[in-house]
């Protein structure tokens, strides 16, 4: 995938670039597969805010992904098409009973190539469990949990390695540098995520990402001091004279707030040590 950059028409358009949709093969999606996104503003079940700046947006319809295919499927690319829910692109595949799926589209899938999922079959975006994967080899959509689906490794441009092999579980060096302990019969599948040149689209304008459903972030240190910790004050210089925090007052910048302690014994090296060493 190349990037294509916009005519300087306007000042927003001067440094605009966008994505050039020459590997997707049909506009027309399958609508046995689609489903309308509900717009939920970054609310929970119970109507609070959770996440910040979301809302609006054009409206999507995300298609459904097969994340867990069965033992022995084998199918063919019929179309590399486009997604607005993901990053990536997806993948139309066709078994031999006529059952359509898609799936995540790995780099260097073309059409009429045959995908694989089984025990056997190593070959570029076939899916293996890591038992059968050979040490060293690079591999996206991986299962946290065998059966449950690739959960993760799933964004544009994103891929693991597989570093070793002790016993009932396999060692994986996520994209985060973090090194995480697999079980051997989790599945995932060879090569990496598609559309690698995601990571270097420049959105160049606000309504742009408006369109994107994502709403303006404001400082906190230009609010009042009723909406804000670092708010408040005479208009002066604001210097660094508390630790950041939100508009809650939980710490950020280097707070943990990692909850789930069940999952550390599965990390071997965290992502931050591993930034550490380089």
């Amino acid at each position: 995938m190349a990037i294509k950059p916009y005519k300087p028409t306007t000042p927003a358009r001067r440094k605009m670039t966008s994505q050039d949709f020459d590997t997707i093969t049909t506009k027309k999606p399958i609508k046995s597969l689609l489903v309308a996104k509900k717009q939920k503003s970054g609310r929970n079940n119970t109507g609070r805010i959770t996440v910040r700046h979301r809302g609006g947006g054009a409206k999507r319809y995300i298609r459904k992904v097969n994340f867990n295919l069965p033992e022995d499927f084998s199918a063919t690319i019929e179309h590399i098409e486009y997604d607005p829910g993901r990053s990536a692109r997806i993948a139309r595949v066709r078994e031999e009973n006529g059952t359509l799926h898609y799936i995540v589209a790995g780099s260097g899938m073309k059409i009429g190539q045959v995908i694989k999922s089984g025990k056997t079959g190593v070959a570029a975006n076939n899916r293996l469990p890591l038992s059968k994967i050979p040490v060293g080899s690079v591999i996206y959509a991986i299962e946290l949990q065998p059966g449950r689906g690739a959960q993760c490794v799933r964004a544009a441009g994103a891929r693991a390695q597989l570093t070793a092999r002790e016993d009932d579980y396999a060692m994986v060096r996520m994209p985060s540098g973090e090194v995480r302990r697999f079980r051997v019969d989790c599945m995932a599948s060879l090569g990496s995520v598609g559309n690698e040149q995601h990571q270097n689209i420049k959105v160049g304008s606000a309504g742009r990402k408006r369109r994107m459903g994502i709403r303006p972030t404001v400082r906190g240190v230009v609010m009042n001091a009723a909406d804000h910790p670092h708010g408040g004050g005479d208009g002066g210089r604001h210097g660094p004279g508390k630790p950041p925090r939100t508009p809650w007052g939980q710490l950020t910048l280097g707070y943990k707030t990692r909850r789930r302690k069940s999952t550390d014994k599965m990390i071997v090296r965290t992502r931050h040590e591993a930034k550490r060493k380089r």
